[in-house]
């Protein structure tokens, strides 16, 4: 089985991007072209699959970013890397990229010397696929808030993951 390539973002992949983010963007949230831009050039670590077949962007505790999600981590923990979104296309689901996107970002962080990777998940609109997912991955719930005026409710993770630069962080997978 051939096994598509994980690969950096670059400037060329925010149409794509972008067009993914906002099929996605109950789950995730609207994105404009200059705000996606910005981000990106924030992101700690942000890859894609194939032409677009899933990407991942996620930020250290340096990042300028106001996302509520972002600052609750921020408030609580002095160094940390935080996804801030994860996506899979439709037609790519069920391939394991989500779970490949992950493990990248897991050895990624290690190597910088990070000792935890942050989430949320919706708890409402709740999402249990992604609950399932992120317990599998070792993701523990250290949290919860309503934002955006109550309109969505959603709940913190933290998964512990190796600190050692070269420490074989994903043995276990």
């Amino acid at each position: 089985m051939q096994t598509t390539s994980i690969l950096p973002v670059v400037p060329a992949d925010e149409p794509a991007i972008l067009a993914l983010n906002n099929e996605h963007a109950a789950e995730l949230s609207w994105l404009e072209p200059e705000r996606l831009s910005f981000l990106l050039g924030q992101a700690f670590h942000a890859r894609r699959i194939g032409a677009l077949e899933a990407f991942l962007m996620a930020f250290d505790q340096d990042a300028s970013y106001d996302s509520p999600n972002y600052l609750w981590f921020r408030q609580r923990y002095e160094r940390f890397v935080y996804v801030d979104r994860i996506v899979v296309a439709n037609a790519a689901r069920g391939r394991g990229h989500a779970r490949r996107l992950y493990l990248d970002l897991f050895d990624r962080a290690a190597a910088n010397g990070h000792t935890i990777v942050t989430c949320e998940v919706n708890a409402d609109p709740p999402n249990p696929a992604s609950d399932a997912f992120h317990a599998a991955l070792g993701f523990r719930e250290v949290g919860d808030a309503t934002i955006h005026g109550g309109a969505k409710t959603v709940r913190y993770f933290v998964r512990e993951i190796g600190s050692v630069k070269g420490e074989m962080v994903n043995s276990e997978w």
